[in-house]
């Protein structure tokens, strides 16, 4: 197929002299903005209809303009294409292209719009588009957590603060912790979405056009839910990028945190879990390694993303109004953190379910460190005794177990009575591992019925979402 284009600027008369070649390649943005090549063409078709409706263009002109945009994304898709960086952005390159193809009704397409608009309207959409991708998968995630959490309600492992043996949880239990955190990212990504979806095409450059528009009928054609009410606003503001990246760096953190804990458990020092192996590498010098990649990659491309934030933050900051070229920067850090968002969320939603978890070295380790010393302070208060004196009684105990390598499950009754005379033999009802999860029986507690009651809810939630 011949695929010849115009590489005359579209936009060159008002200069006098070339551009100079550095200068054409620095300013231009071709070699990143081409992969929003649907959204462009998407937008140019419901903005070259809107034009027929009010009567700016016919119908035999916008056939061609449909026919000529449709066989520029079928030669994209095919990789025969001709990029051009002489005409700096996916814009103009496919404008170019467009009148290459269909003569000067090509050139007609443009009327009652800017780049500046155009571009705005672009990246809404690509965003917008994306969403709906990433939503699935972070849904995906969750349904992996679920199915997790159910398989392990009854093991019984230790729930740490600071690092330390605190009190005995189910594995269940800290699995719909990380469902939890999933969630509110969740509810995030949608309220996002809800601004992304304003149109801003009809603000022309930024004072709007002379045409008579119909930006209604092209917000419907391109299903946005509201149009910007200002111009000015409507090519300037990037908040939408921002809350976006906002949104990916606090799911970052939260597949960071999930990270850690996997890279801690799938240690020799821990051994909670074993992870596939097809989520792993080897040593190159140390046969005996297993190291857990997917989990520290992820926990190293959080930074990346906080990156891309604090870029888009800054790029921002000292723009008046209203376009500026500086927002040609704002879509790469946003472009990579796409990625990097959904790189991130395919690994942890394949991983996540396959997690092999050591429920023998979970519950020896929940018997270490003392973790029914709360339960033994809250049996003596229903004796009768206040907290702060049980509190105190407990903490002989513990010190006097410290000393002898017992836990307090594993002292005689005489011992335990020698620190209260209120312990009768009931007291190893709640010393037991089972009876102190079985015991926070609420809304919320980690009791293995409480976590299959969660269970319930959060698959009615997906169901539902």
């Amino acid at each position: 197929m011949s695929n010849e284009h115009n590489q005359e600027k579209l936009s060159s008369a008002r200069f006098s002299e070339s551009t100079d070649a550095f200068v054409e390649a620095f300013t231009a943005s071709i070699q990143f903005d081409k992969r929003m090549y649907r959204q462009d063409i998407q937008g140019s078709i419901a903005h070259a209809k809107m034009l027929t409706k009010v009567g700016i263009l016919n119908e035999t002109e916008l056939r061609e303009i449909i026919n000529g945009l449709q066989q520029i994304q079928t030669e994209i898709e095919a990789g025969e294409f001709n990029w051009s960086i002489q005409q700096e952005d996916i814009h103009m390159n496919i404008e170019a292209r467009l009148t290459s193809l269909i003569g000067i009704t090509g050139k007609k397409l443009h009327t009652g719009r800017s780049r500046n608009d155009q571009v705005a309207t672009d990246i809404r959409l690509y965003i917008r588009d994306e969403i709906d991708l990433i939503l699935p998968e972070l849904k995906r995630l969750q349904a992996g957590m679920i199915q997790l959490a159910e398989r392990e309600a009854d093991t019984i492992m230790p729930g740490f603060t600071h690092l330390q043996t605190a009190q005995p949880v189910t594995f269940g239990h800290h699995m719909l912790a990380w469902f939890e955190m999933i969630k509110r990212d969740v509810e995030r990504l949608q309220d996002c979405r809800k601004r992304v979806n304003t149109l801003p095409l009809g603000s022309a450059a930024l004072a709007g056009t002379t045409y008579p528009i119909d930006r209604e009928f092209t917000a419907t054609l391109l299903g946005f839910e509201r149009i910007t009410e200002n111009s000015l606003d409507g090519v300037s503001d990037r908040d939408f990028a921002i809350e976006f990246t906002a949104f990916a760096a606090t799911l970052m953190m939260h597949l960071s945190r999930f990270s850690e804990e996997l890279v801690l458990w799938s240690s020799a020092q821990f051994q909670f879990i074993d992870l596939p192996d097809r989520f792993c590498t080897g040593s190159s010098i140390m046969p005996q390694k297993k190291n857990p990649d997917v989990p520290e990659l992820v926990r190293g491309k959080t930074g990346r993303v906080y990156g891309h934030l604090m870029s888009l933050l800054t790029l921002m900051k000292s723009q008046p109004l209203a376009y500026n070229k500086d927002n040609q920067e704002d879509k790469e850090p946003l472009f990579d953190t796409v990625d990097t968002v959904r790189g991130s969320l395919r690994a942890f939603a394949d991983m996540i379910p396959a997690i092999l978890v050591q429920k023998e070295m979970t519950y020896e380790a929940a018997k270490r460190g003392f973790s029914t010393a709360t339960d033994l302070a809250d049996y003596l208060v229903g004796k009768g005794l206040a907290f702060r004196d049980s509190h105190e009684v407990v903490g002989l105990a513990v010190a006097h177990g410290i000393k002898t390598g017992q836990d307090l499950s594993e002292m005689s009754l005489d011992t335990l009575q020698g620190f209260c005379d209120k312990i009768t033999e009931d007291v190893f009802e709640v010393l037991t591992l089972e009876g102190s999860v079985a015991a926070r029986d609420h809304l919320g507690g980690t009791a293995p019925n409480q976590v299959r009651a969660a269970v319930a809810r959060a698959k009615l939630y997906i169901e539902q979402a």
